[in-house]
């Protein structure tokens, strides 16, 4: 005979089951996560600087930081600069993985074999592509220069000229990471039922309907999660700056998390320096939180 248990019993059992398995990753989660922070977070509430150590640890005006940043003119164009590359490379990648998801979406060999060359720039360490793309915005050396010598149409270094400098990290950032919406994509295109485009193509349906009406409300969640996920990682450009262009020319390319390394490695304001990746953390945790939002809610749809 089977004995049931009751459903308030049986629900506590499950969470308790459920926390212990989540313990060993909280644990960790725990380490190498908000421990770190949590130092980062204090850190930012003092003057700490190696130039004066005996005040590093001094918590009389907390905030004083904070203040500063709204009052320095460098941090908030830095800012400016961050969203601007955070926009146009997001946008690009999406444009593009969605195009050439679309041309690849197919079930040939040679379709599986050049969706599987797309996928390359991604796996590659970011400082490599960022040796990639210094070589290619070398005039002295990149093949780039070379051809446009030969057609007669010779140009200056992108990455020289303040017009186009932030132009051309956009252009080098989305040739690494335009593959991972592709493959999202093309995953979700697989996804697409059949008997809608099969009565869209009977009632006369070209592509663009097809498209429009039919292929992109069924891919639109996708494509938000996806700009959601890039516009977290763009962030993390430092990399292609580090390398391309070192901030410059000027401060054309000198974005939040690089003018936070300025003040912590250049001027040893670890407090100040403290205080900005703060700021970039809570903007982080704030498109971390909307994207699982949207997920939850396109996993209820």
């Amino acid at each position: 005979m089977t004995i049931a248990l009751p459903r308030a019993g049986w629900q506590a059992q499950r969470r308790r089951a459920f926390l212990l398995g989540l313990a060993p990753s909280l644990v960790v989660l725990l380490l190498v996560t908000l421990l770190p922070a949590a130092a980062l977070l204090v850190a930012s509430l003092t003057p700490l600087s190696l130039t004066d150590p005996v005040a590093s640890f001094r918590f009389d005006d907390p905030l004083v930081n904070y203040r500063h940043l709204l009052e320095d003119p460098r941090f908030l164009d830095s800012v400016v600069t961050q969203l601007k590359l955070s926009v146009s490379s997001v946008a690009l990648q999406v444009a593009v993985g969605l195009g050439i998801a679309l041309l690849l979406d197919g079930r040939s060999r040679l379709l599986a074999a050049t969706r599987t060359a797309f996928l390359i720039p991604m796996v590659l360490p970011p400082i490599v592509v960022a040796l990639i793309w210094k070589i290619m915005y070398s005039p002295d050396v990149s093949p780039l220069h070379r051809a446009a010598e030969t057609l007669g149409l010779p140009f200056s270094s992108l990455i020289a000229n303040p017009a186009t400098a932030l132009w051309a990290i956009t252009l080098a950032d989305t040739w690494q990471w335009f593959p991972f919406t592709m493959l999202m994509v093309l995953a979700a295109l697989q996804m697409v039922p059949a008997d809608p485009l099969e009565a869209a193509r009977l009632d006369g349906a070209n592509r663009w309907q097809l498209f429009r009406f039919i292929v992109l409300p069924h891919i639109r969640p996708v494509l938000v999660v996806c700009a959601l996920f890039r516009l977290i990682d763009s962030f993390k450009a430092f990399p292609l700056i580090y390398v391309l262009t070192n901030g410059g020319p000027g401060t054309v390319t000198e974005v939040t998390n690089y003018y936070g390394f300025i003040q912590a490695f250049n001027f040893s304001y670890w407090g100040y320096a403290s205080a900005i990746a703060m700021v970039i953390l809570a903007g982080v945790f704030l498109l971390s939180w909307l994207v699982g939002r949207l997920g939850w809610k396109n996993e209820q749809h």
